[in-house]
């Protein structure tokens, strides 16, 4: 369907691709991983003839049609939201949104009605017999599934955010029948329910898929191989994320050890011929042995990314008492979200927030770290409280102009050197990237970058909205290894479900959990209220 022979792509002295081949086929769901930075996307521009390649060949099919999701949401305005998605359906999209047009001029009148009618007969009739009037039951199914509710579908898509913009796009995607979609970080804008819905819909599909993606259990159940993408070269491995990771840890030892043989063969050679070179009756055996060191391939030392918990300084200690809302109530306008609500948060628990888009999730931690008032109740916190707040809002917040080292220098101006760049390098800002100036920062640098400065001097009640949006999977690893020794408290929000497993020993379900009746409290961790109720989000079965 698809093949890459050869291929090569520089940036200047950068390679990203060096004689690289690949080959995708019609069904195959393979997951693109390798390092920040290494040329994922670069790859996707490539396939849909965005960039060039420097050499080798790309060969695909005339007819074939590719669905590209990208990082970054296309400008949209002026349609209903259903509309534009309908409008990504090729051929009858465009007669969709003719349709439409024509509809409006009839029902305004005017002088031109007769062709007005002529040409409404002739789209309709093309529109039936290519299937359009399925295509809008089809385009609000997709919008459900990805979390729009029935006014949002019919409201304009300019006034939505741009986190809803990329569902937009994601769905005129899904509902373009392309032969194969290409798939950049997929999950990012995605609530867990969105989430599981699209693993779902992508295992079902006809596709070929190629995907980026951050979030593990994602890749697990979606993709069956992987190619991973790392100097250059495109490294096939068969199996799922899971697999992937132990194959790579074998292949790393086998490395290691042909490496450590090498260098322990050149040495053992190079102490012959150092000893021997002076000698006359050796003379024939030490060139024989400059000529075969000559010759061989020399084995470069291995690249290994080793996750390691950062070593985070004890917080002080708060009271057992860390946070209480008695009675809180609030709302915005007729939209009521919580009516004499009570939570009790100790210390040392770590609760996880659940629930579906407009349950409250987010509204509950700006209560809680005083963002946003109660209209009606009390949130009480407790004694000897070091609160830290984290929200995607944050980093819009960082100062443009400053380097990476510079936001935590600022904010520790008598902190050693090297424990700020201890703490960098645990983010992974080493060497030069440490300099880097926040406005070229992606949106997964700065959130680790806000992350290390939270991190550097720990509160003891961490309150994090998404932390792990944007954040690739070694980052995330690294971040929940860390917390999972944070003597503190914990209150978050999250779509990522090692995250929520590997950290969590209370669970907060905002949409009625089991019984429908309003918040349910779970007292165990997120691994326990999914084998209780047998969901892994809100109202959603496995």
């Amino acid at each position: 369907m698809i093949s890459f022979s050869s291929v090569s792509k520089h940036y200047g002295q950068s390679s990203i691709l060096e004689a690289a081949s690949f080959q995708l086929d019609p069904g195959d769901k393979v997951g693109l991983v390798g390092p920040n930075g290494a040329g994922k996307t670069t790859l996707f521009r490539l396939l849909v003839g965005e960039e060039k390649q420097d050499d080798g060949d790309i060969n695909m099919p005339r007819d074939l049609t590719v669905g590209y999701v990208r990082q970054d949401a296309a400008e949209m305005r002026g349609r209903k939201v259903i509309d534009e998605v309908a409008h990504g359906a090729g051929r009858v999209g465009a007669l969709h949104g003719e349709l439409s047009e024509l509809e409006h001029s009839l029902a305004e009148g005017g002088d031109d009605m007769e062709r007005v009618l002529a040409r409404f007969g002739e789209v309709q009739s093309e529109y039936q017999e290519l299937g359009g009037y399925e295509l809008e039951a089809r385009a609000r199914e997709v919008l459900a599934g990805l979390g729009f509710a029935e006014d949002q579908m019919d409201g304009d898509v300019g006034a939505l955010s741009g986190g809803w913009k990329m569902r937009v796009q994601m769905a005129k995607v899904l509902i373009s029948k392309a032969n194969v979609l290409l798939l950049d970080e997929p999950t990012n804008h995605l609530d867990l329910e969105s989430i599981l819905w699209l693993e779902q819909y992508l295992k079902q599909s006809d596709a070929a898929i190629l995907m980026t993606c951050h979030d593990r259990d994602f890749m697990n159940r979606v993709v069956t191989r992987l190619v991973e993408l790392d100097g250059g070269k495109l490294i096939p491995y068969g199996g799922n994320y899971d697999f992937y990771e132990r194959e790579r840890q074998i292949r790393a030892r086998e490395s290691d050890a042909a490496y450590t043989r090498q260098q322990a063969m050149l040495a053992k050679e190079g102490r012959f011929i150092e000893r021997f070179e002076r000698h006359a009756a050796k003379a024939a055996q030490v060139q024989s042995r400059i000529k075969k060191l000559d010759k061989i391939e020399k084995l470069s030392p291995p690249k290994r990314r080793v996750v390691r918990p950062f070593e985070m300084r004890l917080p002080p200690r708060s009271g057992n008492d860390v946070a209480t809302l008695v009675g809180v109530g609030k709302r915005y306008g007729s939209r009521v979200i919580y009516s004499d609500f009570n939570l009790e948060i100790r210390r040392t628990e770590r609760w996880c927030v659940l629930g579906k888009n407009g349950a409250g999730k987010t509204t509950l931690l700006k209560l809680v770290a005083g963002i946003l008032q109660a209209d009606s109740g009390e949130v009480r916190l407790g004694a000897s409280l070091k609160l830290g707040y984290f929200s995607q809002a944050a980093l819009e917040q960082l100062d443009p102009d400053a380097t990476v080292y510079e936001h935590l220098d600022r904010q520790f101006p008598t902190a050693a050197i090297g424990a700020k760049m201890n703490i960098l390098g645990a983010f992974d800002f080493s060497g030069e990237e440490t300099e880097k100036r926040v406005r070229v920062l992606s949106g997964g640098e700065r959130s680790r970058l806000i992350l290390a400065r939270m991190l550097f001097d720990p509160p003891n009640f961490l309150v994090l909205d998404e932390p792990t949006n944007h954040l690739d999977l070694f980052t995330k690893e690294m971040l929940v290894q860390t917390l999972a020794n944070f003597e503190g408290t914990m209150l978050f929000v999250s779509h990522d479900r090692t995250f929520l497993r590997g950290l969590s020993n209370r669970v907060l379900d905002l949409s009625g959990g089991s019984d429908g009746k309003g918040p349910t409290v779970f007292g165990d961790s997120y691994e326990a209220w999914v084998e209780r109720y047998g969901d892994e989000a809100p109202g959603v079965h496995r």
